[in-house]
């Protein structure tokens, strides 16, 4: 495990001196000019570039801990509905325009996750299962859904709704270091509660019952997954809206090099997440658009949708060969 994770530090220190060089306007780092780009690195690029990799490795983590928690490889973060509850946080104070001070939509976001968290521990409880969790968090997310529908049909002016419309789509352009202070403590904090619940994630592979009897509280378990989601998921909607597939993806990528175990996978994941959103974000840099740059949520979602079609493919044809489903 810790070879792959040198590795993975590896390439994202490698990667980030290309986020920060490539753009639409490429820096020479050899041109005499160099120094007068340094307003550009410090101020637009660096601070992009640290985004990706805080929203990248929370998203990572979140998905490895999800998938883990329910046994599911199709598990995504947003399907507890944290990060739909954010969402609608942010699209209220872009619809009641409360959004024009700097930073109330980071903070109406935030707000909607923690929101997001206390009805889903209210409404599983303390000794709710596996699916009582599950189903507690599709309800959230389907009432967020349905709530962000309406905001967007009954949009004030067709500038709140443009900016929604925008905003939904998620994107790193135009971030800032006050962007970055959200981020990066959220991420941290929920990559580390994530952590702390994987010895309870491997103990859920061998049972709910054995679980039990190997020590293993439920209702701290739950605990520790909505805290780290929360803020992993949260903190990156809060930042850079909706940005799709990096939690179902990458622990499918990063998984046949670990053991399989939860708690083996959460790091390598977290690390492989912000890799994957770091190049994903110079790429939609470097692609030529009239309307400008190419958003990170499309971009990610042209790439997740794919894969996971041959996900459902495979495990499909690995159903029929044992005998199930065709």
């Amino acid at each position: 495990m810790t070879r792959l994770n040198l590795t993975l530090l590896v390439l994202i220190a490698l990667a980030v001196p290309l986020s920060l060089l490539a753009g639409q306007v490429w820096i020479d780092p050899l041109h005499p000019t160099f120094a007068n780009a340094a307003t550009i690195l410090m101020d637009l690029r660096l601070p992009r570039a640290v985004l990706a990799l805080a929203v990248g490795g929370g998203l990572g983590a979140a998905g490895a801990a999800m998938q883990g928690y329910l046994r599911n490889p199709l598990a995504d973060p947003g399907l507890f509905g944290i990060a739909p509850c954010a969402a609608l946080g942010a699209v209220l104070s872009l619809w009641t325009g409360y959004a024009a001070s700097a930073w109330t939509l980071p903070l109406f976001a935030l707000a909607g996750a923690a929101i997001g968290m206390l009805l889903l521990s209210l409404i599983a409880g303390r000794e709710g299962g596996v699916a009582t969790f599950t189903l507690a968090g599709m309800m959230l997310a389907s009432l967020a859904g349905a709530l962000m529908s309406l905001a967007i049909s009954l949009a004030p002016s067709p500038f709140a709704l443009s900016e929604i419309v925008t905003w939904l789509m998620g994107a790193l352009a135009d971030r800032s270091w006050r962007d970055v202070w959200i981020a990066v403590p959220g991420a941290l904090l929920g990559i580390a509660a994530l952590r702390l619940a994987g010895r309870g994630l491997d103990g859920l592979l061998l049972g709910d019952a054995v679980a039990r009897s190997l020590g293993i509280n439920p209702a701290r378990l739950q605990g520790l997954l909505v805290i780290g989601i929360g803020l992993t998921v949260g903190s990156g909607v809060a930042v850079a809206g909706i940005i799709g597939f990096v939690g179902l993806v990458v622990p499918h990528l990063v998984r046949p090099l670990t053991d399989r175990r939860p708690s083996s996978l959460i790091v390598p994941s977290a690390l492989a997440g912000a890799l994957l959103l770091l190049i994903a974000d110079c790429l939609c840099r470097l692609l030529p658009l009239a309307g400008g740059e190419l958003r990170l949520g499309i971009a990610l979602s042209l790439i997740g949708a794919p894969f996971f079609l041959a996900l459902l493919l495979r495990m499909r044809r690995g159903t029929s060969a044992d005998g199930g489903w065709a």
